[in-house]
């Protein structure tokens, strides 16, 4: 059964946020009422194998075209190459990365409306580049390189190419006031999230807003960070200073605006991302639901597994983009912490009394004014979401 609802009722929201997100001031509350709800495309797209950049660019024309946005201009993108290994029989980009074809029509499509550059970004880790992640993944980095005039790699898990660290701020934080990031996160006239669409061991979902998790440089936010500057070799995640807050990132960044608040990685995740997009706006969100997987967001959580929700979703808001997404995948998107796919199915608890539950990163940036989490007020053009769905729930537990 598809658990979302088109249209909550106001004490379903009233319940369901209020819950989800504890006590809120008025001013917050004004702020969900007034957040942008911009038009959501979704397409029906079966395999790789078929024209994905036809798909995008109707797309993109429902959306009003991207002429107006990338014209002349410096385009980022934020790609999801998320840890390594694969399910047998697959690559890692039918499941937990998003696909190089994807990635490919993208660029086409843009150098074809005008952009001026675009750049390719990811933390591929381990001193590694990001070209040598997509090579261990078994890409033809060569085409994507010939997609689009201008295309061009930033591994963005330290300094890299800049002089400096960027210092973008929140003006609504949750967790952090502000974050040191890679030039090229600010270095952009037009920011895209390329995202999949997957559920998260630990944060319940992972789609356009946790994708920009993976902005944070390992250098600062990862545990060898360097305690007053940044570490420019690092080799960990960043577990300690973000999931746990079990220390603070480089003195020379931002620091929390309460280290004493939760520890919990279920409070802590969606907040640190929503803090992110409030940071770094993303400008247009695409998330790849061609292939994929339930169950985790990589081939190293138990129990998940591959699956084929043949859809391609494109949004400008990030808030109301996401939200579609989840109902597409039979969730309600205004359900509450430990509830629809906030209910977290960790295969290991760190400590003996971790709690089993996330907070909807939706609701949170609602509640900031960054977007609108309600599916009343989003316009779906393309396929409607009911002839979208396809039931994530019901395909981990083999119901499907």
């Amino acid at each position: 059964m598809c658990k979302y609802s088109a249209r909550l009722t106001r004490r379903q929201w009233l319940a369901g946020s209020g819950a989800a997100l504890g006590a809120m001031s008025s001013g917050r509350w004004a702020a969900a009422a007034s957040s942008p709800a911009l038009p959501v495309s979704i397409a029906r797209c079966s395999a790789y194998s078929e024209d994905v950049v036809a798909k995008l660019a109707a797309q993109f024309d429902q959306l009003g075209g991207l002429g107006s946005l990338v014209k002349g201009k410096t385009v980022a993108i934020k790609l999801n190459l998320s840890g390594g290994n694969h399910f047998p029989g697959y690559t890692a980009g039918q499941t937990h990365w998003v696909h190089p074809r994807v990635v490919g029509a993208c660029c086409h499509l843009l150098g074809k409306a005008g952009a001026r550059r675009i750049r390719l970004l990811e933390g591929a880790g381990q001193g590694d580049s990001v070209e040598d992640k997509m090579l261990d993944g078994g890409w033809d980095v060569k085409t994507i390189v010939n997609a689009a005039s201008g295309v061009e790699f930033e591994e963005t898990n330290t300094r890299g190419a800049g002089k400096r660290y960027a210092r973008l701020n929140v003006a609504k934080p949750y967790i952090y006031p502000g974050f040191d990031l890679n030039h090229a996160y600010e270095d952009t006239d037009v920011f895209i999230s390329l995202a999949k669409l997957k559920q998260h061991e630990e944060a319940g979902i992972t789609l356009g807003i946790k994708n920009m998790f993976g902005i944070t440089p390992d250098s600062i936010y990862g545990d060898d960070a360097g305690v007053d500057e940044p570490n420019e070799k690092p080799g960990r995640g960043r577990e300690q200073v973000l999931h746990y807050g079990n220390r603070q990132p480089s003195k020379s960044a931002p620091q929390e605006v309460d280290a004493k608040s939760n520890r919990y990685e279920g409070y802590r995740l969606p907040r640190i991302c929503v803090d992110l997009i409030a940071a770094r706006p993303v400008d247009l969100t695409i998330i790849d639901g061609i292939e994929s997987m339930v169950g985790g967001e990589g081939p190293w959580v138990h129990g998940s597994k591959p699956t084929r929700p043949g859809v391609l979703i494109v949004g400008r808001n990030v808030v109301s983009t996401d939200t579609v997404a989840v109902a597409v995948m039979g969730f309600d998107p205004r359900s509450k912490r430990g509830e629809g796919p906030f209910h977290v199915f960790k295969t290991h608890n760190e400590t003996g009394n971790d709690p089993m539950w996330a907070d909807n990163p939706m609701l949170l940036a609602e509640a900031v004014g960054l977007g609108s989490a309600d599916l009343a007020r989003i316009e779906v053009r393309g396929v409607p979401i009911k002839d979208a769905v396809h039931d994530f729930e019901a395909v981990l537990r083999g119901k499907r």
